[in-house]
């Protein structure tokens, strides 16, 4: 049966009995018959008494028996733990400060009462009960007499002992302050209301521990835990936070603490005192939850490894360990170990999780006045002093030495006794001097009755424990060490922790070194600080931090890869993929460089990517840049012997304009490839493809002329043929126009939708950015490469059915040639361009340009080159005349077009014209400033400025015009004197005045002036067409359609008077989509113009309606 089962067991059973208890009580005179022994307690009286519950002494529990009187089931020897008898001097210690300070509950002493748990449930319950009822004879929830007024009870160190007391204080809502106990089961406010702590939550211990293994990136972690409930909830709560911050756990390790009478060799065995699993396992961090009991279990753990590792030197086991604690665990050792030399410099290095404490003024004074005979109330001093020095107070042992009363306590090695207060010493004076510090509340409050008896002192009958509840659930106050104490709304203490190192020295005692703090208000993720150059690390480890991992750091390179079967904290390394790297050490997963970097050879760093792209000083580029000097060179001079021999028969025959077109598109081809060199801009961008499409369609377009031309020569000279009256220039223009114009369309269209820009393309080449411009559109490119195609198939189909004429004049042989050439460069261009990159994809492109303008030249200008520069005799009539007669019909055919034009080829003409002209006629308009010589003189206007402007046409002024005359300027025109309509000057002043009245107007057009620009029609339609433009544009200087400078901003138009001025000004107005109001007579014809009103009313109203 569990303890705890059996403890609520017990608990049922006196409640049950309780009825019949209490009449054989009040029969009695509360006597009771061999009570079971408490042999330790410690009972000082005073006004209101504060109880304790210790965990100083240790029994070893037999075998339950019921042969014998429970009070004789305990062995007369008992394991003292004689660190612990600090907790019992520190609440004594703060007992007296409270009584001799005359400001701390006046008038009122203060007891206390202080029993021992001895680890055991039914010990717990029993001194429990007795410290509410009366003193050493009691009968179970009856008084009998007032010998003590208990009004609260501190305790206990673990979990156990504070839940069993929490089981009986809790019925009589007596305060009961744990000063150990993290179990938050304990804690709920439903199940134990009057349970407070003087510790803080224990999930902040949680936070500290993943806070402190992700800190020291231990990921291989050893759990040990006690067998019991507490263990497996501890378990239950820390591993899914080891899982999600990537920490397993490599071994779970449960131990026992009670050890009976009656264990045995294989129970030790059992609860593997010989043979822990830490002793082989590759984890040097391990973290253990429980009590103080267990470091006892693990020095004889330890002593027994070091004594199986000299039995047996061939067996290897791994002595350095990180040893991580919590809170409820202080360093301490039995008496009895000391014979087997048992010590616990095993555990130098450990990290603690500690209760936050301070040193008290004069506690250290008041440990030294403590001798075995300085209170004759005190059990518990001789089983401490004589287990601590190993003497007897009395003579009746003879094994061992007599103590002679003088031994000094600061004498001892820390396991054993502090002089410095420990955390859970603290946590008890804290929890004294809050039920202190509510009492003194309470009083000021009123809650005790101010009665006082015959002595003047308060009546402590009046103060009641549960009255204490409302004042310790908000207590709050600085103790004498300068720290706040307060309890939050769930009765904890709302505090951090302090991290302490254990060093350890040879004379078995230690030090504990505050290296950190966990404080739940610092920020997120800040909470832990460890101060690293401070702790002292175990010395068997080489390395500090020591590792704690499953398997041995990832260099630099590599990755991790999780090993099957095993937990995710093993893996092996592998090198990280291609493109990939890790420049620290065990990187979890491999990382690729940034877009412009690119992995060294062993993957640990990140090198710059070298830039591509056909610089002008690169060995490529040069040969590049001389093959284009030279094949530009030999186009010139190619151009040149025609132009020198341009009067020879060869020369004409073969069209003389379109070989020099040819040549010359030819020369410009090679020079569009200098586009491609250099580092990509937007300018190179947009004029690669473009002009290299343009400059080669008209090549092809010129080839293809020359090729027809050929065919309808030969055509025309058959008789009666219809053919004739095609050849001629103006076809040939017409072929080379239409088909290049296509071509022009394509790439207009190309850039307005999706024109090339500068591209970088990190991806193509690990090692390399290349510089590229990016086409914006495939599908355009290719377009203009197909286009390109079309033209060169067409031209090599229709020279390929000519092949065969006569070979003295005939270029069909040639172009037929050279077109195969053309296609057979393109056709291999285009898989060898999509599968390059970088600079090799431009090469491959100018080489494509050189291979096919080369080909073109070669092909169809070194027959002819060859006979007129070397067989000059072959140039000339007479060769020619020796061929039939439609040959040379043909001949004159060719040298006679374009001496007769036809009107149906003028536009034609006149189009081409225009299009040559055209870069010159731009640049003439913007260098001319819109400058014009002598205009019309306009006698009468009125002009006033402002940010908008209204125009209006007055009908002011009649001049007598003459007959039309062309033989003098048109400003003379006008009769010098003109006829003046007063009358319609009023409306002229009309819009001054409204326009006037509007700028006076804040209201109106807030921050805009209105100005006004006034011309007269004359009457006449040629000045009202001449001043509404005049109105629009520039004043008095002014070309036509084209704005010279912002000097005005027209926003409407007023006028005309009469329908003929209305329909002049709409003519012009309509156009540029400028509002129009009429202020005269309309006519049913001007409904046509969408921009002009009416409105038969005063001008002054009009400019109102206008703005």
């Amino acid at each position: 049966m569990p303890t705890r089962v059996f403890a609520i067991r017990m608990l049922l059973l006196l409640l049950l009995l309780l009825s019949n208890i209490v009449s054989q009580g009040q029969s009695t005179k509360c006597t009771t018959n061999h009570p079971v022994h408490v042999p330790h307690e410690w009972y000082e009286p005073g006004d209101l008494v504060i109880g304790a519950m210790a965990s100083h002494i240790y029994y070893i529990v037999p075998k339950l028996s019921f042969k014998k009187h429970p009070s004789q089931d305990f062995i007369d020897a008992p394991l003292v733990v004689t660190k612990f008898y600090q907790q019992i001097l520190a609440l004594v210690f703060a007992v007296d400060e409270i009584n001799e300070n005359p400001r701390m509950l006046p008038n009122v002493s203060l007891g206390f009462h202080i029993y021992d748990s001895y680890y055991d449930s039914k010990m717990t319950y029993r001194n429990t009960l007795d410290l509410i009822f009366k003193s050493r004879h009691f009968v179970p929830n009856y008084r009998c007499g007032i010998q003590k007024n208990v009004i609260g009870v501190i305790g206990g160190l673990s979990s156990d002992t504070s839940w069993c007391m929490a089981n009986v204080l809790g019925l009589f809502k007596i305060p009961q302050i744990s000063y150990g106990s993290f179990e938050p089961a304990i804690n709920y406010g439903t199940k134990f209301p009057s349970f407070y702590r003087m510790v803080p939550n224990e999930d902040l211990q949680y936070q500290g521990i993943i806070q402190l293994l992700l800190h020291f990136r231990w990921k291989w972690v050893g759990l040990m835990t006690p067998a019991n409930e507490v263990g497996e909830r501890f378990l239950q709560n820390i591993e899914p936070m080891l899982f999600k911050n990537g920490i397993c756990s490599a071994f779970t390790e449960r131990f026992k603490h009670n050890i009976r009478d009656n264990t045995n060799l294989q129970e030790m065995v059992d609860i593997k005192i010989l043979l822990p699993t830490f002793t082989t396992s590759r984890a040097n961090a391990v973290l253990v939850y429980g009590e103080s009991r267990f470091i006892i279990w693990l020095s004889v753990a330890l002593s027994t490894m070091e004594l199986y590792q000299l039995l047996f030197p061939q067996k290897k086991s791994r002595e350095g360990k990180v040893w991580i604690t919590t809170t409820q665990i202080d360093f301490i050792l039995y008496s009895l170990q000391k014979k087997f030399n048992v010590n616990i410099r095993m555990l130098h290095g450990a990290i603690s999780f500690a209760i936050h404490f301070k040193e008290i003024h004069n506690f250290k004074d008041f440990l030294q006045s403590v001798y075995p005979q300085w209170t004759e109330t005190d059990g518990f001093i001789q089983d401490f002093w004589e287990d601590a020095f190993s003497c007897s107070l009395s003579n009746s042992t003879l094994s061992k030495t007599v103590c002679t009363g003088e031994e000094m306590l600061e004498s001892l090695p820390a396991p054993f006794f502090e002089m410095s207060m420990t955390g859970h010493s603290y946590s008890v004076y804290n929890a004294v001097y809050a039920l202190a510090h509510a009492l003194n509340s309470m009083h000021l409050a009123g809650a005790i009755r101010n009665r006082r008896g015959a002595k003047g002192k308060l009546s402590p009958q009046y103060a009641y424990p549960w009255q204490l509840h409302s004042f310790l659930q908000r207590i709050s106050f600085n103790n004498s060490a300068g720290d706040e104490i307060t309890l939050n709304e769930y009765g904890e203490l709302a505090a951090g922790l302090d991290i302490t190192n254990l060093v350890t020295f040879p004379n078995s005692s230690y030090i504990r070194v505050k290296v950190g703090r966990l404080d739940p208000q610092a920020p997120p993720g800040k909470e832990l600080t460890v101060k690293e150059d401070q702790i002292k690390w175990h010395r068997a480890f080489t390395q500090v931090p020591p590792l704690s991992l499953c398997n041995a750091n990832c260099h630099p390179g590599y990755g991790k890869k999780k090993k099957e079967g095993e937990k995710f904290c093993c893996y092996d390394c592998d090198p990280c993929p291609e493109g990939m790297i890790s420049n620290e050490k065990d990187t979890e997963t491999c990382v690729s460089c940034p877009a412009d970097q690119y992995p060294n050879s062993g993957q640990d760093l990140c090198i710059p990517k070298i830039p591509n792209f056909l610089a002008f000083d690169e060995t490529l580029a040069i040969v590049s840049t001389g093959s284009v000097l030279l094949f530009s060179l030999i186009t010139i001079l190619v151009l040149g012997v025609f132009i020198k021999h341009r009067n020879t028969t060869i020369v004409k025959a073969n069209n003389r304009s379109l070989t020099y077109g040819l040549l010359i598109s030819l020369l410009l081809c090679f020079l569009s490839s200098l586009l491609f060199l250099g580092k990509p801009n937007m300018v190179t961008c947009l004029l690669r493809q473009t002009a290299f499409g343009i400059v080669f369609s008209v090549a092809l377009s010129s080839i293809l002329a020359k090729t027809i031309l050929v065919v309808l020569a030969f055509m025309a000279t058959k008789p009666g043929s219809n053919m004739r009256k095609w050849v001629g220039k103006e076809l040939a223009y017409s072929i080379v126009f239409s088909c290049s114009i296509v071509q022009v369309g394509i790439c207009v269209l190309w850039l307005a939708t999706s024109p090339p820009f500068p591209d970088v393309d990190m991806h193509s080449m690990p090692e390399e950015i290349i510089f590229l411009c990016n086409e914006g559109s495939v599908s355009m490119f290719y377009c203009v490469l197909g286009y390109m195609g079309f033209l060169a198939t067409i031209s090599f189909t229709v020279a390929f059915l000519a092949r065969k004429l006569p070979d003295t004049f005939n270029e069909a042989k040639f172009i037929t040639f050279s077109m195969l050439v053309f296609c057979s460069v393109w056709l291999s261009f285009i898989p060898t361009y999509l599968s390059t990159r970088g600079k090799y994809m431009v090469a491959v492109e100018i080489f494509s340009i050189f291979a096919s303008g080369a080909g073109l030249l070669a092909c169809i200008f070194t027959p002819k080159c060859y006979i007129i520069v070397l067989r000059p005799d072959l140039n000339n009539k007479e060769q020619l005349t020796q061929r039939k007669i439609r040959w040379r019909r043909g001949i004159r055919l060719l040298r006679e077009a374009g001496e007769s034009m036809q009107t149906s080829v003028f536009a034609i003409r006149m189009l081409l014209l225009l299009l040559l002209l055209l870069p010159n006629i731009v640049s003439q308009g913007q260098s001319a400033k819109c400058a014009t010589n002598n205009p019309v003189h306009v006698p009468h206007e009125w002009y006033e400025p402002g940010d908008l402007v209204i125009g209006a046409m007055a009908s002011h002024i009649v001049y007598i015009v003459p007959k039309l005359c062309f033989k003098k300027h048109p400003s003379q025109d006008f009769i010098e004197a003109p006829l003046v309509l007063t009358k319609y000057y009023q409306q002229i002043l009309a819009l001054v005045f409204a326009v006037d009245e509007i700028n006076e107007n804040p209201s109106m057009l807030p921050n805009v002036s209105l100005g006004f620009h006034i011309y007269d029609s004359y009457y006449d339609s040629k000045m009202t067409y001449r001043n509404t433009l005049d109105l629009i544009f520039k004043s008095r200087h002014f070309v036509p359609n084209y704005r010279c400078g912002i000097q005005k901003n027209v926003i409407g138009v007023i006028g005309g008077l009469s329908s003929d001025t209305s329909w002049c000004m709409a003519n012009v107005l309509g156009h540029f989509k400028i509002p129009q109001v009429e202020y005269g007579f309309w006519k049913t014809e001007m409904s046509r113009f969408p921009c002009i009103r009416n409105l038969l009313i005063h001008k002054y109203e009009v400019v109102k309606w206008t703005k």
